[in-house]
């Protein structure tokens, strides 16, 4: 008996993002809000991280709230409503229900339903997690246009008595829509983790610990100087094997958006790559904090709604955290 053959789906050759949306928690906290229960400064603050102020959400306000607010922006500025989307995609570590998956959730919000909706755990290579899963969806046929949105409430999860991460968070959420282009607009995805190094940045105790031990609210914690090794020392070389696998140089790319975790590891990393003056660099931790998932879609919309970047320009973005985990890829801004 002969068996029938499967036809496979096929889609376009090129993607690229289509639009962007940004959400920041309403509240602007300053580094003197927080200096008190760390022993610290603004001036230590501000020289260690380039920190200012970082934006959280208010009690009214969850994860869910910021990454629809963002999702609605990106569509907006697509020019698509939700019924034009296929897939949503949800970046985020701080959404308190392991299921239904809040990107569910945030389709139905939206009026993207049926659209196909799932979570992913990438910490703040996430967004870029999605963008490469994104792209390989649309390319592959299953889906013409991807919502991909990176939403975090870091604030949950501080100790602020911390000294080693509480003052760096912040809220908010990013979004973006990949869809259908004549011409390539992301380049090959560069990415990877290292578990062996899982303790570097954690949560201080899982949450059956919290039920059966009564060990209290679980928060973050990171070893900072180790983390700092590694992205400065490490994600440079990622960073620069996702322009050689997008065919370009530095010095043909326009905008450098890495995740905003600290201001010294964006300058260290720039001397590392060793990029022009004339790329742009998306420097948004100042008064937005670490975001997370959130933190370079956020860069990014900034970057494009202050005029500092065009609509075309050509970027390159790397997320890296918590897994360890990492990922890059270079993209054409909508």
């Amino acid at each position: 008996m002969t068996r029938p053959t499967l036809t496979q789906a096929t889609g376009p050759a090129h993607t690229r993002i289509l639009g962007i949306g940004g959400a920041r928690g309403e509240n602007t906290v300053p580094n003197d809000d927080l200096v008190g229960p760390i022993d610290s400064s603004d001036e230590w603050i501000r020289q260690r991280t380039g920190i200012v102020t970082r934006r959280r959400a208010g009690a009214g306000t969850d994860v869910l709230d910021l990454a629809e607010k963002a999702a609605l922006a990106a569509l907006a500025h697509a020019g698509l409503t939700g019924a034009d989307i296929d897939a949503v995609i949800l970046s985020t570590v701080t959404y308190f229900h392991q299921t239904p998956a809040g990107a569910a959730i945030i389709a139905d919000r939206i009026g993207a339903t049926p659209a196909a909706a799932f979570d992913i755990s990438a910490a703040c290579a996430g967004y870029c997690y999605g963008i490469g899963q994104a792209d390989a969806l649309v390319r592959a046929g299953t889906a013409r246009n991807v919502l991909v949105i990176g939403a975090e409430k870091m604030s949950e999860f501080v100790d602020p008595t911390d000294r080693s991460i509480s003052f760096l968070l912040g809220d908010g959420a990013g979004a973006v829509v990949v869809g259908p282009s004549d011409t390539p607009g992301i380049g090959p995805t560069v990415w990877g983790s290292d578990g062996s190094q899982a303790q570097a940045i954690r949560q201080t105790h899982s949450w059956l610990a919290t039920r059966d031990e009564g060990a209290g609210w679980p928060t973050l914690r990171q070893e900072g100087q180790s983390v700092f090794k590694w992205a400065v020392w490490q994600m440079a070389p990622v960073a620069q094997k996702a322009l050689d696998a997008a065919g370009v140089t530095a010095d043909d790319i326009d905008a450098f958006i890495p995740h905003q975790a600290n201001m010294r590891i964006i300058d260290q990393m720039i001397k590392q790559l060793k990029l022009p003056e004339s790329v742009v660099v998306g420097r948004d931790i100042a008064d937005t904090g670490n975001t997370s998932a959130a933190s370079i879609p956020l860069a990014t919309e900034r970057l494009l709604r202050e005029g500092q970047v065009s609509s075309g320009a050509l970027a390159l973005q790397i997320g890296f955290g918590a897994g360890l985990v990492y990922a890059a890829q270079v993209v054409v801004l909508p």
